[in-house]
């Protein structure tokens, strides 16, 4: 097929990434007609369905031709469905307080619900990193909407102008490193990118002579969004849904940060000769074409081609052979990077086979390096 005649063969694939904001609605109307497991619906679609699914259909590593990337660019019917996700999360958010708050679940119930919403809203983030990256006033302001529900408004900064600038470097709390484990990232990255947006919007203000404390900081904005959301939300079904909203705003963010925990594990940019990291290119990100999981994450999972072109839209994005692979999809390796001896069995080593056994080439959590240099010594010569 020529450049001139070529058609997206996922083009009608693409709107499955918002089945998920759906999942909600079509749990609570199974554990309403008695079927207790409804409530666990939407984290059994996307943790067990969708990886099986992704092993049974298998990658694809085919790219659109350069030639046709600025009309698919400039199409809309990519960036629309990015929008639509946005009414459905909030849709299944208000039927989950909803639900919370006529009571009577029971702790199973209770679990699940709470799981289902902060797994919609954790994905969401995936959908204002989308647009979080544009140019487009419009979309950047959607991207802190989406993030509003869990409280995560400040990533918009960080993760544009922190993470993709220092990423797959020691200095990138969002850059996890060889040896550490899911549990010890966690708090790191939660921590250290607040602190980072913080001083990057106070940094902008400084240098324009003014005060960070203003509606124009992109951090305080955001978060002043999830307090009016909060504040709606328990004006219209009261104050107990909050212990749903801080619960679902935990599962949410930490849904974010062991997504961001894979993308980066292990590698590492090194410095030339004037002491500055190298460019970031496709060998600092781990990538998987898993046709699946892609297609519900607006091709996340292609994310090597996404740091070295941010403005790239989802549906541009390309696959590279010298980029490191997973053996899965992202909805099966956050599973297993919640279990920190599988992780380590399964990654450990594809880290260092990607840097030829050289352990001083990557980027090395300090106190596993004792224990990582006597189970992968680097063999002589």
């Amino acid at each position: 097929m020529s450049d001139a005649t070529w058609r997206d063969p996922r083009r009608w694939l693409w709107p499955a990434a918002l089945v998920v904001p759906t999942l909600p609605f079509q749990g609570l109307a199974i554990a309403h007609s008695g079927h207790a497991w409804g409530w666990w619906l939407t984290p059994a679609v996307v943790f067990v369905l969708i990886p099986l699914v992704d092993l049974f259909v298998g990658d694809d590593r085919h790219n659109p031709p350069e030639e046709v990337a600025a009309a698919l660019q400039r199409s809309r019917y990519y960036r629309v469905l990015t929008y639509l996700y946005l009414p459905l999360q909030y849709a299944a958010l208000a039927a989950c307080c909803a639900v919370w708050a006529r009571g009577g679940l029971s702790p199973f119930g209770a679990v699940g619900l709470v799981l289902s919403i902060g797994v919609v809203n954790g994905i969401a983030i995936n959908t204002a990193h989308e647009l979080g990256h544009k140019r487009e006033r419009l979309e950047r302001w959607l991207s802190k909407i989406a993030l509003a529900p869990t409280g995560y408004g400040h990533f918009h900064v960080e993760h544009n102008r922190g993470h993709h600038v220092r990423v797959a470097t020691p200095e990138d709390p969002a850059s996890a490193r060889l040896g550490e484990s899911f549990w010890a990232f966690l708090p790191r990255t939660v921590l250290g990118s607040l602190r980072s947006a913080w001083r990057l919007e106070s940094a902008r203000f400084r240098l324009r002579g003014r005060t960070p404390w203003t509606w124009r900081n992109d951090v305080l904005n955001a978060w002043v969004m999830t307090a009016v959301l909060s504040a709606a939300l328990t004006a219209g079904f009261g104050p107990v849904v909050l212990p749903l909203l801080a619960a679902q705003a935990v599962v949410g963010f930490s849904l974010l940060e062991v997504v961001n925990y894979l993308e980066h594990y292990g590698l590492a940019r090194p410095r030339n000769g004037s002491g500055r990291y190298d460019k970031v290119d496709a060998r600092h990100s781990w990538n998987s074409d898993r046709i699946v999981t892609n297609v519900f994450l607006f091709q996340l999972q292609r994310h090597s081609d996404h740091h070295a072109n941010p403005l790239r839209r989802y549906q541009v994005l390309r696959s590279f052979d010298s980029s490191p692979q997973l053996p899965a999809g992202y909805a099966t390796m956050v599973v297993v990077a919640l279990l920190p001896p599988l992780w380590r069995h399964v990654m450990d080593r594809r880290v260092l086979a990607h840097y030829e056994q050289d352990l001083s080439a990557a980027n090395v959590h300090p106190p596993a390096l004792a224990r990582l240099r006597s189970r992968h010594p680097r063999p002589a010569g």
